[in-house]
């Protein structure tokens, strides 16, 4: 019989007399039957009240969503070109553009007076033309010089790049402006380099422009990260649209609880409190975004960052894994062979890691350490400990030159204790390669050392019991997971040398345990870092010889292998050969770079080591691996072109023995500011996790971890420079609620669970929570 049910009765002529005897008003809903006869039925839907309200909320979130994934094309304002515009910053729908916050604001409220102009300060004036002049500076480079003033007084304004046409057509005496920018001081003169500018329309005053435009003047004003080919005025006026149109789309999922305890404020407030904050709002705290709107955003977006973390870590305790038994079969007969002793940090660490490997679960551990620490050898003892219980290890590298310098140390120490060591990089061809897979298959390999080789589909393992990835920042979440499916749950342990400021290491590594080995090897003396010029290279040479003549050894470092017509970069093959033929023709000089073929490296790092070479020039191959107690000096060629943690981890080269050692950077003298920064903070301290913090601070969450993937994550909000407390507490926050509620599914838990698999389900390999 078929069935029509209806949401609203006046769709259907139904006589008033009809509704009346059924109970019914024109709002609810009916079916309509027809029956054998042919006689038409109404009939009331009973839905029960809880039925209709979840409907209802279902109804309402699939609308908001869907009005959150309007294409930006469709808003007002934009037009095909400025779409393509925003889709190249990645702004293609209104939520990517809600969540485009600004990266400062300007106080328009009212214009300063150019003698209030204060230096260090970001002003915004009203104010003339009063001259414009092409001048040029002593070594010949052209600059662009305009004084603009008002009645208070004058300022020079300045340009170093600059078109001449579009800048003589633009900036004519007497014209009038409101201009914006950084004011610095020399000696008397207040200047402004590169002001941002918005002229006034002829015969317009301040006072009718204000009126005529109250979204840009006479209020705080928003300023985007987004110019390029784009105009602040444009953009300010789709994101106002965007704003007063979508933000009621935007749903608060935090529970009530969090948001009562943390003081925060319901999302789509916050989104329009930071986009158009209101006239009596704190300029100060705008800009350093802290205020409860920011502070609500942050904590929102690492909130559910960590909630994911939270699900990752709490799943790791729930999966079977191998319990593993501690026989010391070979990590007792490696400490004998061994010509030193474990320090206490080594020991509290390895001590964690066993724990780890004996339980039923897997281990998820990240063990930092500074430079020297010891690391590398940990990591072999936890393989002893897989090897002992006839399981097979993988041990991941980022590049074919950690790679092979990790399996130089480590086949010397097995091969004594009988372990067969295996090498597999992506640079392997052929038979050899064909050879070591067929061994990895069938088990003969206990230990496996190599690139992203080791994850590919032909690598298939016979007993994958642990996997040890190194220098983890390089490595993304997925190829973690990738490694761990080569076995059945095996135990992952991650290894970095870059120290890693806690709050970095929360975001990227949240689901790991940490392990610190925060205790160099006794005998180590602080390496002495000095930063010298291209005009002291001859004093530089000079300390080389002084150290040689005391039986010590020293390294020359170049960024390049060999030159280029491109690069000005001295590189090392051609000035080993110069090094070798005018500059030390009495000592003995040797040369190690990537390009060798890992037995040449190992010979020539022989040399090196049995004192048979005093001067090894070398590429950053040495930046890990080479451990030579003798070698007091370190000479780093073009120390600009580098990142602050490699050069903490080249200048980790030397300073291994008793004797003082210095490292020396040579900069050739036209340094950037932040390459002038970073070579400063070298000569200040030894520390790693200070160096770290600064380089975090100096270039950013993703360039500091080497290349921008680095599995971590894309805040479109936080900032975890500036927002470390309120990652940690939202970081409680997530934990507790996974540790009451494992898999998300009471009350108001499933809510989250839904928004958690929508934002991070992929990035955090959660697809099973959906």
């Amino acid at each position: 019989m078929p069935i029509v049910k209806l949401t609203d009765a006046k769709t259907l002529p139904l006589p008033d007399a009809v509704l009346e005897a059924l109970g019914l008003t024109a709002g609810d809903p009916v079916s309509l039957e027809i029956g054998e006869d042919g006689a038409l039925m109404v009939r009331r839907v009973v839905v029960a009240e809880p039925v209709i309200r979840e409907a209802t909320s279902t109804l309402q979130q699939s609308i908001h969503r869907k009005n959150l994934q309007t294409p930006m094309q469709f808003i007002k304002g934009v037009g095909p070109k400025l779409a393509e515009q925003l889709a190249k910053k990645g702004i293609y729908v209104v939520e990517d553009a809600l969540f485009l916050l600004p990266h400062r604001y300007e106080d328009r409220r009212s214009l300063s007076k150019v003698s209030k102009l204060r230096p260090g300060a970001h002003e915004v004036f009203y104010a003339e033309v009063l001259s414009f002049e092409a001048k040029s500076t002593k070594g010949g480079k052209r600059f662009l010089e305009v004084t603009a003033g008002d009645e208070s007084g004058s300022i020079t304004l300045k340009w170093f790049r600059f078109n001449p046409v579009f800048m003589k057509k633009t900036w004519r005496v007497g014209r009038k402006g409101v201009f914006t920018g950084e004011v610095v001081q020399y000696g008397f003169q207040k200047e402004i380099h590169h002001p941002e500018v918005e002229w006034l329309d002829e015969g317009v005053d301040l006072a009718a422009l204000t009126a005529r435009d109250p979204l840009n003047f006479g209020r705080i004003l928003p300023v985007y990260p987004l110019t390029e080919g784009l105009h602040q005025k444009t953009l300010r006026k789709v994101m106002k649209e965007v704003v007063d149109r979508f933000v009621i789309d935007v749903e608060n999922h935090l529970p009530p609880g969090v948001m009562e305890r943390h003081h925060l404020m319901p999302l789509d407030e916050a989104l329009r409190e930071t986009h158009f904050p209101g006239h009596d709002a704190d300029l100060a705290r705008l800009n350093n975004g802290a205020t409860v709107a920011h502070k609500t955003l942050s904590f929102d977006e690492l909130f559910f960052l960590e909630l994911g973390l939270a699900l990752k870590r709490s799943g790791i305790v729930l999966e079977q894994g191998i319990a593993f038994q501690v026989t010391h079969k070979y990590t007792r007969e490696l400490l004998k062979l061994l010509p030193f002793h474990l320090t206490d940090a080594q020991r509290r660490v390895l001590s964690e890691i066993k724990n780890d490997m004996m339980l039923p679960h897997p281990m998820h551990r990240l063990v930092q350490g500074d430079v020297g620490c010891g690391k590398t050898l940990v990591a072999l003892m936890a393989a002893l400990v897989a090897v002992e219980n006839d399981y097979q290890v993988a041990i991941m590298a980022p590049t074919e030159i950690l790679a092979e310098q990790h399996f130089l140390t480590i086949h010397r120490w097995c091969d004594a204790l009988g372990i067969k060591v295996s090498l597999l990089t992506s640079g392997m061809k052929g038979k050899a390669k064909s050879a070591v897979l067929e061994e990895i298959a069938a088990g003969r390999t206990s230990i496996v050392i190599g690139t992203h080789a080791v994850i590919q589909e032909k690598v298939e393992f016979n007993r994958l019991g642990l996997g040890i990835i190194d220098e983890q920042h390089r490595f993304g979440v997925l190829q973690r997971g990738i490694l761990k499916r080569k076995g059945i749950n095996p135990d992952i342990l991650v290894m970095t040398a870059t120290p890693i400021p806690r709050t970095l290491a929360m975001t990227v590594f949240g689901d790991l345990s940490l392990s610190v080995i925060d205790e160099l090897p006794p005998g180590r003396t602080p390496v002495e870092t000095r930063v010298a010029f291209e005009s002291r290279r001859s004093q530089v040479y000079g300390i080389i010889r002084e150290e040689v003549k005391k039986g010590r050894q020293a390294y020359i470092i170049y960024p390049l292998v060999e030159e280029t017509e491109k690069s000005e970069l001295k590189a090392a093959a051609q000035m080993a050969e110069h090094l070798a033929r005018d500059v030390f023709p009495e000592l003995r000089v040797g040369l190690l770079h990537g390009r060798m073929k890992p037995e040449e490296k190992e010979s020539v790092m022989g040399s090196f080591k049995a004192r048979e070479t005093d001067i090894l020039v070398a590429t950053t191959v040495i930046e890990v691996g080479i451990d030579v107690p003798n070698a007091t000096v370190m000479v780093v060629e073009h120390a600009e072109r580098f990142g602050l943690s490699q050069l903490h981890q080249l200048r980790g080269r030397v300073g291994r023995g008793s004797g003082q050692s210095r490292c020396i950077l040579l900069s050739s003298g036209q340094l950037s500011e932040d390459g002038e920064k970073r070579l400063r903070v070298m000569e200040s301290t030894n520390d790693g996790f200070r160096i770290a913090e600064a380089d975090l601070e100096i270039r950013g969450p993703g360039d500091f971890l080497g290349t921008r993937q680095a599995g971590l994550p894309d805040f479109r909000v936080a900032n975890i420079l500036r927002d470390g407390r309120i990652l940690e507490a939202a970081r409680g926050e997530a934990f507790a609620v996974v540790e009451k509620d494992p898999g998300l599914v009471d009350g108001e838990n499933a809510g989250l669970r839904q928004e958690l698999a929508r934002r991070w389900g992929g990035r955090l390999e959660l697809a099973a929570i959906a």
